[in-house]
């Protein structure tokens, strides 16, 4: 941040202007969501990291996916709630830059991630004589590296234009984390490259993983549909469904927040999707995606027949 000239020291995130009441209320509530956020991700991590069953690629992604999860909702929401608990609402310059640039690097991640889950369902059920040898513990880390790696660089440039922006004030950040439009509103120089460079980021990562993901899912459904055995059939969408459940979710949100004609465009719906996408979905992610499997639930009571002894 280049404080020599900017006359603006801290930033003032708004949050959530409601009653006292109302926002203890928020307080608890998103207070549980979180715990069980972290707690749940942390199970998923654990049993697939511990029980053998869940050596495979599906679930090492579904590992590498919850541990993103922790850190994605760790960016926002314990900031959030000390705003909403203790009332202290100020950010310094360089922790706004910060929030930004870690939580598009993540959310960015996940895309990535959840473009390769697509491709590696696409690859047990359309192709499935040659998974085991296309999908490879090596390139399995490979690809997930990968999605990490892309996921960090592909913010990069944004975040480095936004560190160089001068803001004179005023400070207010109508929203409860450092997100770009709001952000960008404060500047009192010239934002045009910046509006381009995150909206041609923002359209190729969003848009293009979203590409692939709707291609690997639309050609899962028309093998699956081929299936003779009702059973086989059942089987195999059990397995997808709930894949296809949080893609829908998590581009459905992210794609109606960043995919616009300008990035200074904004709404208060926009406030209410943002919870949405980065406190809710983070939540739903380990039980859609994980919990009602029934490979992981057998690894869970397995876990807990041991405790049981």
């Amino acid at each position: 941040m280049n404080n020599n000239q900017s006359s603006v020291t801290n930033f003032i995130l708004l949050g959530f202007s409601l009653s006292q009441e109302i926002r203890l209320f928020l307080f608890i509530f998103f207070t549980v969501i979180y715990s069980l956020t972290i707690s749940s991700n942390l199970l998923i991590i654990t049993l697939v990291t511990t029980q053998r069953s869940l050596h495979k690629p599906m679930y090492f992604f579904i590992g590498n996916f919850s541990f993103l999860e922790i850190w994605y909702t760790s960016v926002t929401v314990p900031r959030m709630l000390n705003d909403l608990g203790t009332g202290n609402k100020t950010i310094s310059p360089i922790g706004c830059i910060s929030q930004f640039y870690f939580l598009f690097f993540l959310g960015a991640t996940q895309h990535f991630l959840l473009t390769i889950m697509a491709y590696d369902r696409y690859l047990a059920i359309c192709h499935p004589l040659h998974y085991t040898n296309i999908m490879s513990a090596p390139f399995c880390r490979k690809l997930a590296s990968g999605s990490w790696l892309a996921g960090c660089l592909s913010i990069s440039l944004p975040a480095v234009m936004m560190s160089k922006l001068v803001f004179c004030g005023p400070n207010t950040i109508d929203h409860f984390f450092c997100d770009f439009s709001p952000l960008l509103r404060l500047s009192c120089t010239d934002t045009w490259l910046n509006e381009i460079i995150f909206s041609v980021v923002a359209w190729i990562v969003i848009l293009g993983c979203f590409f692939f993901t709707f291609l690997s899912y639309v050609a899962v459904v028309i093998t699956i549909l081929k299936i003779p055995s009702s059973l086989g059939r059942q089987k195999a969408f059990s397995t997808c469904v709930s894949h296809i459940a949080v893609v829908g979710i998590f581009f459905g949100t992210v794609i109606f927040m960043y995919i616009r004609p300008k990035a200074k465009n904004s709404s208060p719906v926009d406030k209410v999707v943002s919870v949405f996408y980065s406190v809710v979905v983070p939540l739903l992610n380990p039980m859609i995606y994980s919990l009602r499997n029934k490979e992981m639930k057998d690894a869970l009571w397995s876990v807990l027949k041991k405790f049981r002894k």
